[in-house]
Formats: structure tokens, sequence, C-alpha cells
């Protein structure tokens, strides 16, 4: 069963909205060469509902879909990236004034931007820099919604031992070696696109782990290429963290030096370190890192 979503929905003021059962787009993300976020812009053909537009490719859902399969299958069509290599992140659903009716962005990124091949829907596509976006003429309805997709820049510094730990895979009996495996791991999950708690998204492209104790043997073993970077606790790893998360959050690099305004978020599952954070560290549980990790297909 497929193409019983095609067709208009017209509200009670004479408001048209494409999709019988409501319509999806993808909001995809890559990085560029410097690591920094660029999003698939679709410049949307004439002919085309708000036509010579910049959106996001999508359309409508067919009523057996979900709405990520049906984001995922009209990108697809439109741009010709195939949905294998997409790992979506999060979904955003947008209220209409039509009733019934609604649109959600499926909110994804790739490991690196890929050729996009248009259709007849598009007169081009381009991997637009994120910071570039609002400069572009866009789509009504994304210009609408982009505050609430736009990304803040990501320092994630991760407590190792308390994600190691969550992982039912033996770590007791080698704890150098579970670490460095999951340290390894973690290189190939960046880029991610991450919902934050209190709302947002974040552009995580790396992270520092915090290490104590015997994992900490696995420092002098790890090919560290600046993706992952591992930091030895001299103590307690959570007072290394609360320390390293302090740096971040007045500004200060460890040299003392003025850094760029990001946002720190603290991977931790233990309620005492996130009492001890300053108020505005964000914080994921290891089940948030985990998830990118299958994702990734590690």
């Amino acid at each position: 069963m497929r193409g019983d979503g095609d067709g208009w929905v017209v509200g009670s003021h004479g408001v048209r909205r494409w999709g019988k059962h409501g319509a999806a787009g993808l909001l995809l993300r890559s990085p560029d060469a410097s690591g920094a976020p660029t999003v698939l812009l679709q410049h949307r053909a004439q002919w085309c509902h708000h036509g010579d537009t910049w959106g996001l490719p999508g359309g409508a859902r067919d009523s057996h879909e979900t709405e990520i399969h049906a984001a995922l299958r009209e990108a697809e069509e439109e741009t010709g990236i195939s949905r294998k290599h997409v790992r979506v992140r999060a979904r955003v659903a947008t209220g209409e004034d039509v009733p019934g009716w609604e649109y959600t962005t499926v909110v994804a990124d790739i490991a690196r931007q890929m050729p996009a091949v248009g259709n007849s829907e598009s007169i081009a596509l381009a991997w637009v820099p994120e910071s570039q976006v609002k400069g572009y003429r866009l789509h009504p309805g994304l210009a609408e919604t982009w505050p609430k997709l736009e990304l803040t820049q990501i320092r994630l510094i991760v407590d190792s031992a308390n994600v190691v730990g969550a992982r039912a895979n033996g770590w007791w009996r080698d704890r150098a070696g579970a670490t460095l495996a999951f340290a390894q791991e973690l290189q190939h999950a960046f880029p991610v696109t991450c919902p934050l708690p209190g709302g947002g998204f974040g552009w995580v492209n790396g992270a520092e782990l915090v290490v104590e104790g015997q994992a900490r043997g696995a420092i002098e073993k790890f090919d560290d290429t600046g993706v992952v970077t591992m930091f030895a606790a001299d103590g307690i790893g959570d007072d290394h963290i609360v320390e390293r998360a302090k740096r971040s959050a007045d500004g200060s690099a460890a040299d003392g030096s003025a850094t760029n305004r990001v946002t720190t978020v603290v991977v931790s599952a233990d309620r005492g370190l996130k009492e001890r954070l300053p108020g505005d560290v964000r914080v994921l549980g290891p089940k948030t890192i985990l998830a990118w990790l299958a994702a990734s297909g590690s």
C-alpha cells in the first residue's frame, strides 16, 4: 500500500496543507571538513507549494507509515541519499491551524556529506553551513520552526566509569580493557545531533573521557585522534569532572585563555555528581551515549 497520502487538507478558513495524513520532512545534518554542522536544504521547484523557497526534503505521509518512515522515504526519493546511512535522533511535531493535520520534522545526521541528486521537485540541493541557514529564503514552515531546531555547540564530558559500568559485559574483570574498548567505539559515533534536556539540540563532534583507578591503564594504549580524549583523574573521578565543568562554565580554558561559549554536557547517572555541577551544565544519562554507539553500528 502506497500513495494514499497525496492530496490537500483544507481548513475552515481555506488554509491548505499537503498530505491527507499529515506530512514529514528530514532535517539532515553532516559535518564539513572542519567538523562544523551543515544542513541539507532543498531549493523547491517553482510549481511546488511555496515554490522557489528553501526547505527540507519531505512530503505527504501515507496512512500505513510512521512519520519517520515517511520522512526517510521522501528524502531518499528527492535527494538520492539512502536511508541506510541516516541516523535518526529525534522528531519534532508542529501543530497547524488545520484540525487533524500535523507536520513532523525528523532530526537526523549522517557521518559525511554525501552527493545529493534532486528530482523534479528541486531546483537544487545544497549542504548549507548551519550558521547561514537563516540567510536563505526559507519555506515559511521551516522559517517558523527553525529557532527550535538550530544547534548549539556541545562540550561533552563523560564519566567513563559510570557509562562503562552501565554495560553488562564483564567490565569489572578488566576495567582498563573495557574502558579502552568503550573509547574506541565512541570515536566512530560522532558527529551526533543530540536532543538536550530542557529543549533544543546540540552538535557533538567529540568527547572528553575522565577515567579513574584501574581504568587509567587504558590511556597509554589509546590512540587519541582528537575526537575522543582521555583524562586521568588523580583521585576521585567526580572531582576531576566537576573541575573540568567549572572551567567550561566560566569560559576559561585550562591555560586560563578565553574560549568560545559552548554548552557543557556531562554524561553520568551519578546524582551526587549532578548536584555538584555548575547550574548551567546539562546532564545526560549513560543510556543516551550507549544509544549513540548502537546507532553508529558499534
